[in-house]
């Protein structure tokens, strides 16, 4: 019998991930809508708490997520855009201050040998594609409307996922339910504890560690506003962004922004002031954002976040890659129970007798 059942479960999932790979063309706006439904849905459930109805609730979060999608998308991209745009073109000049300045320091300090870097060659090798691309924001417009069928794809995914996002986060408790109903009864308590402890990880992620990259990342291009860094909006997004790895976004976002500061002003203040902002920003992270916001449930190794990301990047892309730490953090929670179970086995347990 169990053996029959442990065939049927890995029968339905292998047709599972059949229906995946093989719909994974179209499958794109479905999980963008799925997961802005999970990450809405707490707050509909407060709105249900004070009185509000369901559908009216889920118009609420709807109207507003929309409003905010177009004030981002109509303010910050642009500028956003224009930074990187800038930052593309400033890095010959990085790359020569490493070499004129970083690099002797490095080989006087350590005995290093040279390994100069061909800064003009890489400067008109950069100028000529720049040219002749047109520009980075054309070269993105003209791949992205280079047929008729892409602009009708992305036009049709652009209205599907707010479609969808709207008919699941409405009937996201009745779903809820309806996959619970289905479980066979003697297993009910088991997966229950499952699903509980890998909604806690995949909340504690995703709800909190996007909250806690969101907020690093809007103090660090506040802060490099005040010190008047030209490319502080795309510095501090980017320091925001590999904050998901423990000191990464620190490193990054300094290294980064000490360089930005010294060949914008030529002085040393404003690199101290760059210094301050990462500092405050990481005081903040350490004793108020993580253990608010994320606490000690996603319990992943800083060398797993790497590994997790690289490996995601190397099987699905970017898809890979987005989805590469909710995943990692929910199969943890299955092998920290499958350990559970295995120690209290007899397996584990047994003495053999001197």
């Amino acid at each position: 019998m169990i053996n029959a059942r442990l065939y049927g479960f890995l029968a339905i999932t292998a047709v599972v991930v059949i229906l995946v790979i093989s719909l994974q063309a179209i499958l794109m706006p479905f999980l963008v809508a799925g997961f802005l439904a999970y990450l809405t849905d707490p707050v509909v459930d407060r709105l249900e708490a004070r009185g509000v109805g369901r559908t009216w609730g889920v118009i609420i979060v709807f109207v507003i997520l929309t409003a905010f999608m177009v004030l981002a998308v109509g303010l910050l991209l642009p500028l956003l855009a224009r930074q990187l745009v800038s930052f593309i073109q400033q890095i010959p000049d990085y790359i020569e201050w490493v070499q004129g300045h970083l690099m002797p320091w490095i080989q006087q300090t350590f005995g290093i040998n040279d390994a100069g870097v061909p800064v003009d060659e890489l400067r008109q090798l950069l100028t000529e594609n720049w040219q002749k691309a047109g520009g980075f924001a054309r070269t993105l417009l003209q791949s992205a409307t280079s047929s008729t069928l892409s602009i009708v794809t992305t036009l049709g995914n652009l209205v599907l996922i707010p479609v969808v996002f709207f008919y699941l986060l409405r009937d996201w408790d009745h779903m809820i339910a309806g996959i619970a109903d289905t479980i066979p009864r003697a297993w009910v308590g088991q997966v229950t504890d499952l699903a509980k402890a890998s909604n806690e990880v995949l909340s504690a992620f995703i709800r909190g560690q996007l909250m806690v990259m969101f907020t690093l990342g809007t103090i660090y291009s506040i802060g490099l506003s005040i010190v008047g860094l030209d490319l502080a909006l795309f510095l501090g997004t980017l320091a925001g962004l590999f904050s998901v790895v423990p000191y990464l976004g620190t490193f990054v976002g300094i290294a980064s922004a000490t360089v930005a500061a010294y060949l914008q002003f030529h002085e040393l203040m404003p690199v101290l002031y760059v210094g301050i902002v990462f500092g405050i920003g990481q005081m903040i992270e350490s004793m108020v954002l993580t253990p608010l916001l994320v606490g000690d449930k996603v319990g992943l190794h800083p060398v797993v976040v790497i590994f997790a990301v690289m490996a995601g990047g190397q099987l699905a892309g970017f898809t890979g890659i987005l989805l590469a730490l909710p995943i990692s953090a929910v199969l943890m929670v299955f092998v920290r129970h499958f350990l559970d179970k295995y120690k209290d086995s007899e397996l584990y347990q047994h003495e053999t007798n001197g």
